[in-house]
């Protein structure tokens, strides 16, 4: 079986935030939980940058609000705007935005939604416990929104989430065989389930089959029969 980056020994891990303090103590927690991952650290969208360039990160932990370059103001926007351009140039890069401005990516739903790799949400408020089960969540591929005020305004799923559904409780299909009938790889299958899960608000949790989770609260909502 394909171990998951989550079991990984070597992780390499970007951390951006424009707060040394900040980013010096999210790396040290980090490093509590992932002794063998290699860090690498950015304070502006422009280090960041560079850093994605010279290296290919299994995971982004960044801030929102910060400046563009050395010398600059830290703005949200900035934030934003290089959070966008990150999921259009690795759409299967792994995410955790921790900020105290995670409500300004409502303004970005389309590209969250759109994006392929783990990504979750991290407010600035939560304990270290809470922030590092995010973490994990996006190390194994998945989505967490539910932080951002706004991002579910009602339960709206998409056709191609509701054809995983049907094909995998209506007619009893592993994820390999759904990928076939549909005419796509697992790994879009997979990204699917992340997505239909992060809308129905079901997450992982110790001692529960998440797929019987997914089931039973597709079922509640009237997704399937």
């Amino acid at each position: 079986m394909k171990q998951t980056l989550v079991e990984k020994q070597l992780l390499t891990i970007l951390v951006i935030d424009d707060h040394e303090s900040v980013l010096g103590g999210t790396v040290d927690v980090l490093r509590k939980k992932y002794p063998s991952a290699e860090f690498i650290t950015a304070i502006n969208a422009k280090q960041a940058v560079d850093q994605l360039m010279n290296s290919q990160p299994d995971l982004v932990v960044m801030d929102l609000s910060i400046p563009e370059q050395s010398g600059l103001i830290a703005r949200p926007e900035t934030g934003v705007q290089l959070l966008r351009n990150l999921m259009k140039s690795h759409p299967h890069l792994n995410i955790v935005v921790q900020s105290a401005h995670v409500r300004t990516l409502v303004r970005i739903r389309p590209d969250i939604d759109a994006h392929k790799g783990g990504f979750t949400v991290a407010d600035k408020s939560l304990s270290t416990q809470e922030m590092l089960t995010r973490v994990d969540w996006s190390l194994q591929g998945l989505t967490h929104t539910k932080d951002i005020k706004g991002i579910h305004s009602g339960l709206e799923v998409k056709p191609e989430w509701l054809r995983v559904l049907a094909l995998a409780f209506e007619e009893g299909l592993q994820d390999k065989a759904i990928a076939e009938r549909m005419c796509i790889s697992e790994r879009m299958v997979r990204h699917y389930w992340s997505k239909l899960q992060d809308a129905l608000d079901v997450y992982p949790e110790e001692g529960k089959n998440i797929r019987i989770q997914t089931e039973m609260q597709a079922r509640a909502e009237g997704l399937i029969d």
